[in-house]
């Protein structure tokens, strides 16, 4: 499914090498102000062109095409679509009978038979994290209308294993092989109780969320996987007052799927870029063995260095969805 979430709907359409990707949102109040400009300056922060990332450099032409009237939403279903013009389709006709490694050519293909198009990684690309982007724009402009003074902030802390990286990233550069990374998010101001028990929890619904990003392979709230090497009472966050403020923050701000009033914080792990500018081997259909072929095309050395804004628009899409649900932000 390219759908998520129930009051804020988010549905994903495109692919890495088609004519436009982009996003229809439902759920979206009328009376919010919205404007192209307000997509600028998280847009520039996916996208590629500095050091470790791609060179395919997108200028992200977008347009509303529904749901915006005079500068404010509709109440209708917003409709965004962006432009691909900087594709080369071309860099990956060889790849039709040779699955490449790390990526889902092999069973897409099987899947659906050969028809699916798979060029830049198609529907699996992280290009498609544009319109989760733009999703990101909007629900962060919908929670400061509904809940005030609510936060999402992330970062990269890690890359390659190292929280000081440019060296290894440069000399992983020269020898064309690929790193992966973590990313930390933190989120504030949420206040008590947003979640529910089991299958809408909060941290299952991030979660959720947060794999469906290309390349993510572990998230983590608070201690993490630490805490299972932790004593009950060194984990237990106790309450020292009666603001809500605990001693610690292990739990990752959410006690039974319910956020606690703390700082909601996870890490996001990402895998290192399939495609690398090195010679790999893998099995090639046509001509019935192993083969080995040096992936071509424009590949971030690391890409998880664009991917805290996507971080942050996961977890603002999740939270819009749990948001009071509004018809309308303000009257004519």
């Amino acid at each position: 499914m390219n759908s998520f979430g129930s009051r804020f709907r988010v549905s994903l359409f495109g692919t890495s090498h088609g004519p436009v990707v982009g996003v229809v949102i439902d759920g979206v109040p009328a009376g919010m102000p919205l404007d192209v400009s307000d997509f600028a300056v998280d847009l520039g922060r996916r996208r590629g062109g500095a050091r470790g990332t791609t060179a395919r450099v997108e200028e992200d032409d977008m347009r509303f095409a529904s749901g915006v009237h005079g500068g404010y939403t509709t109440g209708g279903p917003l409709c965004i679509e962006v432009v691909n013009a900087a594709q080369r389709g071309g860099d990956y006709r060889d790849f039709a009978t040779w699955p490449r490694p790390g990526h889902a050519d092999y069973p897409a293909g099987v899947k659906w038979g050969g028809y699916a198009d798979l060029r830049g990684g198609g529907m699996f690309s992280g290009r498609m994290t544009v319109g989760l982007v733009c999703a990101g724009v909007v629900a962060k402009r919908l929670l400061d209308c509904v809940w005030d003074g609510v936060r999402i902030a992330a970062g990269v802390v890690e890359v390659g294993g190292q929280r000081d990286y440019f060296e290894l990233l440069d000399e992983v550069l020269r020898s064309g092989d690929s790193l992966g990374g973590v990313v930390a998010c933190r989120i504030e101001g949420l206040g008590v109780g947003v979640g529910a028990p089991f299958f809408g929890s909060l941290e299952s619904r991030l979660a959720s969320m947060l794999f469906s990003i290309p390349g993510v392979k572990g998230v983590e709230f608070g201690a993490g996987f630490r805490g299972a090497a932790m004593l009950g009472s060194d984990f237990n966050d106790r309450l020292l007052d009666a603001s809500g403020a605990m001693s610690s923050n292990n739990s990752g701000g959410i006690n039974g799927g319910l956020s606690n009033g703390m700082p909601v914080d996870l890490r996001v792990a990402f895998r290192p870029t399939a495609s690398i500018a090195r010679s790999q081997s893998s099995f090639d259909f046509s001509l019935g063995r192993p083969d080995t072929v040096r992936v071509g095309g424009r590949h971030d050395a690391c890409f998880a260095l664009r991917t805290p804004v996507v971080v942050e628009a996961a977890c603002a899409l999740v939270l819009a969805d749990f948001a009071p649900s509004l018809d309308c932000i303000r009257s004519v």
